[in-house]
């Protein structure tokens, strides 16, 4: 018996008609807090480092000029005192640390899941897809697995697992769930960046001060968004529609930003000119994403960009003639949080609508139309996402 549909009908069906849409945001970070006004003394304490004064002035003057405030981290000074391993900058230390971290990861990631799946508002049994995204503890089965134990997902949800992805994450695990949202009709992806760094801590070396420049900067948190195309308005709310997604290998940068599983963790190097090949090539990728659509001025979209540092900011600043507005969520969120890698772009998604409503804009991005995602990171790697903020029931 010959079928009653073609398959050209049958991938009809199984598509989407609009674009994905971000429909819920949640966060979730340690409750240990440091703050970066005291760091520098508590790290070379911790570490048995206080006789490199030298060093400690450096380290010092890093976290001075860092534009943080606070981080939040899942190591405390009691964790350190039983891992002294940890504390050393090169110690056999992995079985400890993935100790620390295989639990945590997906146990912060839940946090947030919750929060996002809270304000969304649907059953659990609503969501189809799992994407989960880590730096941190690599194991078998993932922390994707784990989750969906922890929220008593169905066991059919369709898990994609990131690990060792890095900073630029936040804007891949957007596309991936763009693809699944739009090309799986009714799909509700739950997305959750979890990044713990347990795995990365070490104590001061005065020959790999790219390694201390990491250790004045990264805090932990996890965040979670839920995805869908075609939303139902009466139960669901609408952010951000993703409107396209891209990535891309900038060139002449083998080496800027690498990390090696090891040992003694995870060892991460920086090259000093990250913020330099950032900012030079900030300008293509926006002419790249944005011709399409016709804008040229980028001041006129809303910005989320992975605050790598102070000095990536403001590059990027100068290269496309922001002026301060257009950085503010960024930079709120590197002040109140450190770098949390691939979750930081999702923190500043979250600021940027909460911003928004309580500025009274008609619109989820600072009053803006059109926005941008950018997510930096080991490659040197680019993520650019194209975002459509969605207009408020008060416009």
């Amino acid at each position: 018996m010959a079928a009653a549909v073609t398959v050209d009908e049958v991938m009809k069906m199984q598509r989407a008609q609009g674009p994905a849409t971000v429909l819920a945001i949640g966060t979730a970070t340690p409750h240990n807090c440091v703050y970066q006004a005291d760091y520098a003394d508590y790290y070379f304490r911790i570490t048995n480092s206080e006789h490199l004064t030298d060093l400690k002035d450096k380290f010092q003057r890093m976290c001075d000029r860092s534009m943080i405030r606070k981080r939040y981290m899942h190591v405390t000074e009691e964790i350190l005192k039983e891992n002294p391993n940890v504390c050393a900058y090169m110690a056999p230390s992995l079985d400890a640390r993935q100790d620390m971290v295989l639990g945590e990861v997906p146990k912060l990631g839940k946090e947030a899941a919750h929060k996002a799946i809270k304000e969304w508002g649907q059953p659990l049994s609503k969501i189809t897809h799992l994407v989960f995204c880590t730096t941190s503890g690599v194991d078998m089965p993932g922390a994707d697995y784990q989750l969906t134990k922890m929220l008593g997902l169905h066991p059919s949800v369709r898990r994609v697992m990131l690990y060792q992805q890095g900073c630029f994450a936040g804007g891949t695990v957007l596309r991936v769930a763009k693809d699944l949202a739009e090309n799986n009709r009714g799909a509700r992806v739950l997305v959750v960046c979890s990044e713990i760094t347990a795995v990365t801590f070490r104590g001061p070396c005065d020959t790999q001060l790219d390694s201390m420049v990491g250790q004045a900067l990264f805090g932990d948190g996890a965040a979670a968004v839920v995805v869908g195309a075609d939303p139902d308005v009466l139960v669901e709310r609408p952010l951000f529609q993703l409107v396209s997604a891209s990535q891309t290998i900038l060139p002449d940068t083998d080496g800027f930003i690498k990390g090696h599983l090891r040992e003694v963790g995870l060892t991460f190097h920086l090259h000093k000119d990250v913020p330099v090949a950032i900012s030079k090539n900030i300008q293509q990728a926006l002419e790249d994403a944005f011709a399409p659509l016709g804008i040229d001025d980028w001041n006129s979209i809303f910005w989320v960009a992975h605050p790598g540092g102070p000095a990536i900011l403001d590059m990027v600043e100068a290269e496309a003639k922001l002026d301060k507005r257009r950085m503010r969520a960024t930079r709120h969120i590197l002040s109140e949080y450190g770098n949390m890698s691939s979750a930081c772009v999702l923190f500043i998604l979250d600021e940027m609508r909460k911003r928004s409503a309580e500025d009274g804009h008609a619109t989820t991005g600072e009053g803006l139309d059109w926005g941008v995602l950018f997510g930096f990171g080991p490659g040197l790697t680019v993520e650019t996402v194209v975002l459509h903020s969605v207009r408020t029931t008060a416009a």
